[in-house]
Formats: C-alpha cells, sequence, structure tokens
C-alpha cells in the first residue's frame, strides 16, 4: 500500500509499505476514505521535532474518515462496513488516566499519537491506503452516514479542541474575546465562541487572507498582531483588555500576546501546540494580575468527540467549509508544502488516497 513517510525537515514521501495486519484482539483494520494535515503536523515538516521521528520510516497523519476492514476477536463496538474516525492519540479506556477523562494520558498506550514519532508509540499514520487502530473500541467512533468525509475529519483533533478551549475559556454573554491564531482549530474555536453570545471579539494572525476570512465569514475584528493591534484592543476595552483569550498557534510569542490581551481576573486558554521548552512566563505578572491560564495543546479530544459529532449533525457548526484545497494521497509532500507555506489562500487540506 501507499503511505505518507518522514525523510527530513520538508522531505515527506509516499511510497510502497507493507500493508498492515491486525496485531492484537483489540486493534481493527481500516481503510482511509481521507485525511489532513493537522498544524501540529507542521512542526514535523519543519523539522522542529526531527529528534523523534526516524527517517525513512516514520509514518505521518492523525485525522481520519475511515471504513472497517477487519475487526479483531476482542472489538465489539465495530464490524467491517462502518465507517468511523478516532482521536489522534490512542487510548485503552481502562487505565486511571483513561478513566479520569485524560486520554491524552493513557498509561497502558504511553500518551501513544498517530503519526508522531518514536517517542509517542511509533504508531502508523492516517495518511496512507490503510491504518491499524489499537483498542478501538476504546478511541475510536462510529460515524452518522449523513456526514462528508471533510466534516468527519474534523473530528479527530480540530473540532473536539474547539470544544474544549471554549469550556476551559468559559465566555459568558457579553464578555469580551480575543482569539490569537486563524488556523483551522482558531476557526472553529471562534465560530463556536460567537454561538455564546460574546459582546466584543477580536482576532489576531500575520496572514493577511486568513484576517480578511474571518471578519467577511464571522464579522469580527481581525488584526495582525503586534503592539498597533494590541493598542486598539485596549482602547475598545477601556485599558483593561479583554475578558477571555483563545491561544490556539503554540509559539512563545502567541502565548505572551494572549498574556498581554487579557484582562486582570481574566482567563487564558492556550490550546497551540508548544514544541518550544522554554517561554518567558512571568509568574509574578500571573500572580498580581489573578490570570487563569489553562494550557491543553496535548488535548483530551476522545471524550468530546460524540458532542462534536453531535455539532455537526445538528448543524451548529460546518467546519467543511475550511477545506480549501484537494490532493492526492501521492500528492502529500505537495499539500504540506501549499498548507505549510500558507500558499493560495490555504485554510485547511483534504487528501484522499
Amino acid at each position: 500500500m501507499k503511505a505518507a513517510v518522514y525523510y527530513g525537515p520538508y522531505d515527506i514521501r509516499v511510497e510502497e509499505v507493507p500493508k498492515p495486519e491486525i496485531p492484537a484482539p483489540h486493534a481493527m483494520l481500516v481503510r482511509v476514505r481521507a485525511t489532513s494535515i493537522c498544524g501540529s503536523d507542521l512542526h514535523i515538516w519543519r523539522g522542529t521535532l526531527d529528534g523523534i521521528m526516524q527517517r525513512g520510516s516514520s509514518r505521518l497523519g492523525h485525522e481520519l474518515s475511515g471504513e472497517v476492514e477487519e475487526v479483531g476477536s476482542a472489538v465489539g463496538a465495530f464490524k467491517p462496513g462502518d465507517r468511523v474516525t478516532m482521536a489522534y492519540s490512542a487510548s485503552c479506556g481502562e487505565c486511571y488516566m483513561c478513566r479520569v477523562g485524560q486520554t491524552a494520558h493513557c498509561e497502558t498506550t504511553n500518551k501513544a499519537v498517530y503519526g508522531f514519532g518514536t517517542a509517542f508509540g511509533d504508531l502508523n499514520g492516517t495518511q496512507a491506503e490503510y491504518l491499524v487502530i489499537p483498542y478501538a473500541d476504546a478511541h475510536a467512533l462510529k460515524v452518522a452516514p449523513e456526514l462528508s468525509d471533510a466534516q468527519t475529519l474534523t473530528l479527530s483533533c480540530n473540532l473536539p479542541s474547539a470544544v474544549i478551549a471554549n469550556r476551559l475559556a468559559d465566555l459568558r454573554p457579553g464578555e469580551s474575546l480575543a482569539v490569537v491564531g486563524l488556523g483551522p482549530t482558531g476557526l472553529m474555536s471562534l465560530e463556536l465562541a460567537l454561538k455564546r453570545g460574546p459582546g466584543r471579539v477580536f482576532a489576531f494572525d500575520p496572514v493577511a487572507y486568513r484576517r480578511a476570512y474571518a471578519e467577511q465569514t464571522f464579522g469580527i475584528t481581525a488584526l495582525e498582531p503586534g503592539l498597533a493591534g494590541l493598542e486598539q484592543v485596549r482602547q475598545a476595552t477601556s485599558n483593561r483588555g479583554t475578558d477571555k483569550v483563545i491561544e490556539a498557534v503554540g509559539t512563545p510569542e502567541s502565548l505572551q500576546l494572549a498574556l498581554d490581551l487579557v484582562r486582570p481576573g481574566g482567563t487564558v486558554a492556550a490550546i497551540g501546540v508548544f514544541p518550544a521548552n522554554q517561554f518567558n512566563l512571568n509568574l509574578a505578572d500571573v500572580f498580581l494580575r489573578d490570570l487563569s491560564v489553562h494550557m491543553n495543546g496535548f488535548a483530551n479530544v476522545q471524550p468530546f468527540m460524540w458532542e462534536a459529532q453531535r455539532l455537526l449533525l445538528t448543524g451548529v457548526v460546518d467546519p467543511s467549509r475550511f477545506f480549501t484545497h484537494r490532493f492526492r494521497l501521492d500528492e502529500t509532500g505537495k499539500a504540506f508544502q501549499v498548507f505549510g507555506e500558507k500558499a493560495d489562500g490555504v485554510l485547511k487540506v483534504l487528501i484522499q488516497p
């Protein structure tokens, strides 16, 4: 079968690899109908996580719309022919951490993440024709037949993460909000937040077409990161800052902007993936301004997948509109380049074998 393989920074190749077989009774084999690229995958593409990737071997991808081909003898929730997706991290559903809802910290799988290198379980990835899902009953989800492949792809990571961001921010009607980062997860977080009846809403992103899209689609004020945008928010909020901030980027600069934007006593929900190990976090400032800062980039999405699917089925949101570009599986390298370089007005890509 064909699969995307990591060969180094900016070097993603699609090549023939052995078709996987079910390794244990709790696993199932799935045919990939469609997959995508998450913003966190770009850390791999750029080489930031080169140390945990095995060049010429590590598979890629953690967003899935698939169809069950074969199930292990212990799998009870699925059968061949079922449409499925799964959480980006594999979890057993039985250990202490799974029981308390921290599925990304599963003690059985040791925090395994699909397509994310040797440090996270060395699992296969979704950017392939087939993949194996271990502990299938615990973290896979049966997909409603009326959902499109594009909608289904958002259930593995982006949309549940947006649900989590809004829960952590706990935006109340009339409160002001700033969203830092207008990638797919940031846009989904913004769309959900607007359903809560906020007051003034601001968004920040360095990419002009993303700002224009957010303004035209959602009718909010989108600003370029920097002192000018920060000052505009302060003037609009009587120099207090916004009540709540959702951060969906994952850099020291984006976290600092979120902290600069929030008012005393406000809340920052930081759901970006932060690969850097050092930040200039001023604890005295957090203390003296009574800030609540939630870091949740390694998101526990499995408990929120059903809720995310309900949002799609009831028409509360429809993130399929964010899929601006489509590629064949053998064009995955090109898809990474377009998405990573933010070329041609791309918001999110759909890849089909």
